[in-house]
């Protein structure tokens, strides 16, 4: 395994990073299997461990601390924390009420004294960005968090967390967990430019869009009924099914499964840290790591562009997230009264 350096911050991970979200009710509720699946993994040189607090409800984070007991020095540990983890609304954000409970609440499922990456799952506007620093700050100056992370974030904010740390003295983000694919490239656009001049790592999530790039989901074929019965609309979007069709030819002509194609793609960005590889059963993880020396053409890079323009998205993945500006109404009209020229 060739590892890489996690932005500026020295750590070195490797370029798939297991992402443990689908173990637990959300995917393999099997303890044991999931287990066997990290080791696998970890034997296989992957270094690099990313879940969430969210993720069955701390039930991911238990099953990692199961499988890190005797190996945790040697895995770089990331979380995650800022989506619901009860009906209580301040069990919820970025603020330090929040977070300094919920970071304690996931060491102790992850049975350990610290974690060396702790992310901010989405963003949340009704907090100050230099709120949830400054108590991020103190995390890592307790000895709890060795640097800290966001995900989901557009480059604006990005920028905005990075001016904000400068001007109070506080740590800054060293992270960004945007979702990147070749259906979803939007990123290339602003965001990973972004990262790169800061300085920042990125680790980027749904490298298969979201289960599209398995080859498993084909138009007017008979499609996988694990992710479909979660109701993605991803999943049936006609524009990402003829580009996942283009993709299969490609893919053959080239001599690779898909998603070999599909997470080659997504580390050959020079602004990629880590690809987050998501799998739910040993199966997934077997076809993942057999592909993990797999390297690009420039001509397949070039066809790969012909189908889906840099810089450009297919559809969306469910999954990602909208600024409030895009999802609330009252901010992208005016009101009704207010509407006409004269």
């Amino acid at each position: 395994m060739r590892y890489r350096t996690l932005g500026r911050t020295g750590i070195k991970v490797s370029p798939y990073c297991l992402g443990a979200m689908m173990f637990g009710a959300l995917g393999n509720p099997d303890h044991d299997d999931a287990v066997r699946i990290i080791h696998k993994a970890l034997d296989a040189g992957v270094n690099f461990v990313d879940t969430a607090d969210m993720y069955g409800r701390g039930e991911s984070e238990e099953i990692v601390g199961k499988a890190l007991r005797g190996r945790r020095d040697n895995v770089v540990l990331a979380t995650k924390a800022r989506l619901p983890m009860g009906d209580d609304p301040n069990q919820q954000g970025s603020s330090r009420r929040w977070l300094v409970r919920a970071l304690d609440d996931s060491l102790r499922r992850l049975g350990t004294d610290h974690v060396d990456l702790y992310q901010i799952h989405r963003p949340d506007p009704e907090t100050d960005v230099e709120e949830t620093l400054s108590a991020l700050t103190d995390l890592v100056r307790a000895g709890k968090v060795r640097a800290i992370g966001a995900s989901s974030v557009p480059a604006s904010d990005i920028v905005e967390a990075q001016w904000a740390a400068e001007r109070r003295g506080l740590e800054r983000f060293r992270t960004e967990q945007p979702p990147y694919s070749i259906l979803n490239r939007g990123i290339e656009r602003e965001v990973l430019p972004v990262c790169e001049r800061y300085g920042m790592g990125a680790l980027v999530w749904s490298p298969l869009a979201g289960g599209l790039l398995t080859g498993r989901y084909r138009k007017g074929g008979q499609n996988d009924t694990h992710r479909a019965g979660f109701g993605f609309r991803h999943l049936s979007d006609e524009h990402r099914l003829d580009a996942v069709e283009q993709l299969i030819l490609l893919a053959a002509e080239a001599g690779m499964p898909l998603t070999h194609l599909a997470t080659a793609f997504a580390i050959s960005h020079p602004g990629v840290t880590s690809a987050i590889i998501g799998p739910r059963t040993m199966a997934h993880l077997d076809d993942l790591l057999a592909g993990s020396g797999t390297v690009l053409s420039d001509e397949i890079l070039d066809r790969i562009d012909a189908v889906v323009p840099p810089g450009t998205d297919v559809g969306a993945l469910d999954m990602a997230y909208d600024p409030p500006a895009v999802q609330q109404t009252a901010l992208r009209r005016r009101p009704a009264g207010e509407r006409s020229a004269v």
